[in-house]
């Protein structure tokens, strides 16, 4: 059983819609602060993370992570070699929900026009805040599934968007706390609470000897419980000087992801280990197939009706009988060893594996520079798509670990 934090904060949101700017959906007051950075991406490559002499000369500038266990840094490229436009948008929120140190992060790749992907980085986190606070303590992984479906729907219903559609790739990071059942009542029976206690000589002189081993013993678990005390009161005034949110015994940190289309998202899980939280719906995977087929489509060379690559995403409405919205969901407790959150568009992908991109930038704390890192390598392979990288890095100090 979970309680969910409730401590109310002002929300930040990062919102970059690379290419035709977009008015975002009004916000309550004191519910969400919008950013309105947005990246014009048209005839130039661009790169929406302000470099320290531009953030110098900016002093309407606020780091919307200040205070917070997480860091994100976004690198992003029209790729002008092999694309006319940029149909990538990306979308992340500290604080979300009004919850302290919780995070929203998305990665949303366009095809056949821009406008699917625009209104989904504007509008999901706001369906998403809209399912968690009425569901409240239900699995986040049931929020997710309904507000990618609501979201397809809401899509379905628009003229502006016309065969347009986008993949999506969405990460949840939040905080849970365990609320134990109340603990059984002890087991045993005394009956009418009654204790017998036998005297004589030797059992008085061996209590006073149980007596003093007793007062030997505490003494020595006072003076250990002291040097532990301290340990632990210099480690908690580190992470209240750095952290907004401190977690307590029984919290533990949670990271949710749904997606759908080929956007991958890859946990770097420390020591040379990481694990890929998010499924590739292709039109050659066999189980997406098998489903089209049943619902009476086809897939040719790879692609639904010979026309779509990928077998689910948001809008396509004129496919939408066999390309479906519904994500594919996951839930993984992050510890101190999980390092960094990589979430990006196959434009990195289709060049690059999940090894080598955690290998690439494993140690690299600045996550701008880090998302950098991986956009480059992705051009310098050769991709043939637009490019968007979005790294997370994880502050493992939050936990207490020094």
């Amino acid at each position: 059983m979970n309680r969910l934090l409730r401590r109310l904060s002002i929300d930040s949101v990062k919102h970059f819609n690379s290419g035709d700017s977009a008015e975002t959906p009004a916000i309550p007051e004191n519910k969400e602060k919008v950013d309105a950075n947005v990246t014009e991406a048209e005839g130039r490559e661009t790169e929406n993370t302000l470099d320290e002499a531009e953030r110098e000369h900016d002093t309407e500038f606020v780091d919307p992570c200040k205070g917070l266990s997480f860091r994100v840094g976004v690198s992003e490229n029209k790729n002008p070699k092999y694309r006319r436009t940029m149909e990538d948008v990306h979308t992340y929120v500290a604080n979300f929900c009004e919850r302290l140190d919780w995070g929203y992060f998305a990665v949303f790749d366009g095809h056949a026009g821009k406008q699917t992907a625009r209104w989904a980085g504007s509008n999901l986190h706001n369906l998403l805040y809209e399912s968690i606070m009425k569901g409240n303590n239900g699995d986040l992984r049931d929020h997710l599934n309904e507000s990618f479906l609501k979201a397809d729907e809401e899509i379905s219903r628009m003229d502006d968007v016309g065969s347009s559609g986008c993949t999506a790739a969405v990460a949840v990071l939040r905080w849970e706390e365990e609320v134990e059942e109340a603990e059984s009542e002890l087991e045993g029976d005394v009956s009418n609470g009654d204790v017998r206690v036998e005297e004589n000589a030797e059992g008085e002189n061996s209590e006073v000897e149980d007596e003093e081993e007793e007062e030997e013993e505490k003494e020595e678990e006072e003076a250990a419980q002291f040097r532990v005390h301290s340990e632990e009161t210099g480690i908690r005034e580190t992470q209240n000087r750095l952290f907004d949110f401190v977690p307590g015994r029984k919290h533990k940190r949670i990271l949710y992801t749904a997606n759908v289309g080929d956007s991958r998202i890859v946990l770097n899980r420390g020591h040379g280990r990481y694990q890929r939280l998010s499924y590739e719906h292709k039109g050659t995977d066999r189980s997406e197939i098998k489903r089209i087929h049943r619902q009476g489509g086809i897939v040719l060379s790879g692609r639904v009706n010979g026309v779509l690559a990928v077998s689910r995403s948001l809008g396509d409405v004129y496919l939408k009988e066999y390309v479906l919205g519904a994500p594919y969901t996951t839930m993984t407790e992050i510890t101190p060893d999980d390092r960094q959150l990589i979430i990006a568009c196959d434009g990195l992908w289709d060049v690059c594996d999940d090894e080598t991109a955690v290998r690439m930038i494993d140690g690299i704390r600045d996550s701008d520079r880090a998302a950098k890192v991986l956009c480059e390598y992705a051009l310098k392979r050769g991709t043939g798509d637009n490019v968007t990288v979005m790294v997370v890095n994880l502050d493992e100090r939050v936990f207490g670990v020094e």
